[in-house]
C-alpha cells in the first residue's frame, strides 16, 4: 500500500478544467509505470464547488519522496491558477492499490472530530458501511487522516461513490429496519465531529462512461 496520498484541489483559469485535466494525464510522475507515485484519480465538480476546480489524488511511496516530487508536479501545465495541497494517510480504507474506475456520484465529505470521539467514529463507520454498500449500490472509496496540526481535532476525507445523485437523496430516507440501522450509525458519527461540509463531483478518468453534463 501506498504510505502517502495527496489531495490536491486545483483551480483552474476560466473554461481550463478539462485542458488542465488532460495534461495531468500526460505528466511523468503520475504515469503508472512509475515506482515512485501513481495518479489515484480526477474528479471534475459537481455540486459545491466552481466549475474550473478540479479535484487530483495521487499516490506516493513515502513522505520523503511526496515532499521532494509532488510541489513541483503540475510546475509544466498551464491554465492553473492556485493549488490546495493536503497530505494524507489511508485510515481504514483504501485496503488496495486499485484506483476508482466507475463514473458515478463521489461525494467528497471532510470531517473534524476530537480525538477523545475518534475511535467511536472509525467504529461507526467500519459498522456501517457494509450494509450502506449493500443496499445503495454504494462504495466507499476511502476515509482518509488528513496530516496537519489540528491541536485535539483529527481532520479525515471520505470519499464514497454512489452510482447517481438519486442514489445520495434515496440514501438518506431509510426504508426498513436494516437501512435505519445503517442510518442511526451515519448519523451519530455527524453528530461527533465538531465540522464537516461535502462537495460532490464525477470521476474524470472513469472508464466506462465519462460525465458531459453541465453541472456547476
Amino acid at each position: 500500500m501506498p504510505d502517502i496520498y495527496i489531495h490536491n484541489r486545483i483551480h483552474c483559469s476560466p473554461r481550463r478544467w478539462s485542458t488542465v485535466a488532460e495534461g495531468i494525464l500526460t505528466l511523468q510522475h503520475f504515469d503508472i509505470r512509475n515506482e515512485k507515485s501513481s495518479l489515484y484519480g480526477i474528479w471534475r465538480s459537481q455540486i459545491g464547488l466552481p466549475r474550473d476546480t478540479i479535484t487530483v489524488i495521487s499516490s506516493w511511496p513515502n513522505e520523503k519522496i511526496a515532499k521532494a516530487i509532488a510541489p513541483r508536479a503540475f510546475d509544466k501545465l498551464e491554465f492553473i491558477e492556485s493549488i490546495e495541497t493536503s497530505f494524507m494517510t489511508p485510515s481504514v480504507r483504501p485496503t488496495t492499490h486499485d484506483r476508482p474506475k466507475r463514473q458515478g456520484n463521489y461525494a467528497f465529505r471532510w470531517f473534524d472530530t476530537p480525538k477523545s470521539h475518534f475511535d467511536e467514529f472509525l467504529k461507526l463507520c467500519t459498522e456501517a458501511w457494509p450494509n450502506f454498500e449493500r443496499k445503495y449500490d454504494s462504495q466507499i472509496i476511502g476515509l482518509w487522516t488528513i496530516r496537519h496540526d489540528q491541536n485535539d481535532l483529527i481532520r479525515t476525507l471520505l470519499i464514497t461513490r454512489r452510482p447517481s445523485l438519486a442514489m445520495w437523496e434515496r440514501s438518506k430516507i431509510p426504508i426498513g429496519v436494516t437501512e435505519t440501522k445503517v442510518r442511526e450509525k451515519l448519523n451519530r458519527r455527524y453528530d461527533l465531529c465538531n465540522w464537516t461540509t461535502v462537495h460532490t463531483t464525477t470521476l474524470f478518468t472513469a472508464d466506462d462512461i465519462q460525465d458531459t453534463a453541465r453541472w456547476s
